[in-house]
């Protein structure tokens, strides 16, 4: 991601100071100018303990390695390695002394809300590592877009936004269609069967995206789409990377987060509005994945929100 045109010492002009996060909390990304984007061109020599943010974040070195740390899971970026974290994802930073990567920080809650949006997220619930190796069809095309996302948003442009989020979409349209041509995402099944099977869970992501505050069991699902309990439980497992309780869970979660930034909301309210059966369930999942409760997650928002 050179550009001679492109000066490191101005590109972050706008920018208050160096980034800062509290070990273990929430991080309230300071977007330019109060839009819903910022590509920041860093070169800090220190590294950032566990955290989250709701905003997306994109990945990219350019000069020397980079670690990223998700779940355990050691991610080593070389120069032109992608890693994408989802929003909320707890995570850890390593930088080397020297180096320079871009770092994407990008509100997708707009995005997320558009039809078809449902079925990606078995993709983007977990971090993609995305290199030559491992997304050999659609690398070229994914650096790509990430290249010209950087340059519209340096230039300024009055249009520029609305030009990133457009290249966005089109990055998340490759990354699901590479999903659906994947032939190892069933494995051991008929290929005409593996399309049938992708279009089944694409439906069956929609359905819990409309109808997560409803009462529904995997048996309820299951029946719906022409399986028998356990065939299901193994196909969803393979298709999203997690059980069918499990993605439930992280799906009502996803949707607490956005309803406890409404103050006027209480926290019961939004238990019941996340599809939670009580609110000492909600409280217990929430703390499960977010490492604190629904109350401190409130505070810490708005207290940063107000900083």
């Amino acid at each position: 991601m050179t550009d001679e045109t492109i000066n490191f010492n101005s590109v972050n002009s706008d920018f208050p100071g160096n980034r800062t996060i509290q070990p273990g909390s929430q991080e309230v990304v300071s977007y330019h100018l109060s839009s819903a984007v910022r590509i920041w061109c860093n070169e800090q020599d220190v590294d950032f303990d566990a955290h989250w943010h709701t905003a997306l974040e994109i990945i990219v070195p350019v000069e020397n390695w980079y670690d990223a740390v998700i779940a355990e899971t050691t991610y080593h970026l070389m120069p032109g390695d992608i890693l994408i974290i989802p929003s909320g994802e707890l995570h850890s930073l390593k930088a080397p002394r020297t180096g320079t990567r871009y770092v994407f920080l990008l509100d997708i809650s707009s995005v997320a809300k558009l039809h078809g949006f449902a079925s990606l997220q078995s993709i983007m619930d977990g971090p993609l590592y995305i290199t030559r190796t491992t997304y050999p069809h659609i690398y070229d095309d994914i650096y790509h877009i990430l290249l010209q996302m950087r340059n519209e948003y340096y230039s300024r442009n009055e249009f520029a936004e609305l030009a990133i989020f457009s290249l966005l979409l089109n990055l998340f349209v490759k990354l699901g269609n590479d999903r659906v041509n994947c032939r190892t995402l069933f494995p051991s099944t008929r290929p005409y069967k593996q399309k049938e099977y992708v279009s089944k869970f694409n439906d069956v992501m929609e359905y819990i995206d409309a109808h997560y505050m409803e009462n529904f069991t995997l048996e309820d699902v299951a029946y719906a789409t022409g399986f028998s309990k356990y065939h299901f439980s193994r196909l969803f497992k393979q298709y999203t990377g997690y059980s069918f309780c499990s993605y439930i869970c992280r799906r009502r979660i996803k949707v607490a987060e956005d309803l406890l930034e409404q103050p006027d909301l209480s926290i019961t309210e939004i238990a019941m509005q996340s599809g939670f059966p009580s609110i000492s369930t909600f409280n217990r999942v929430f703390r499960q994945q977010k490492n604190c409760s629904p109350s401190e997650y409130r505070e810490k928002n708005s207290r940063a929100i107000v900083s």
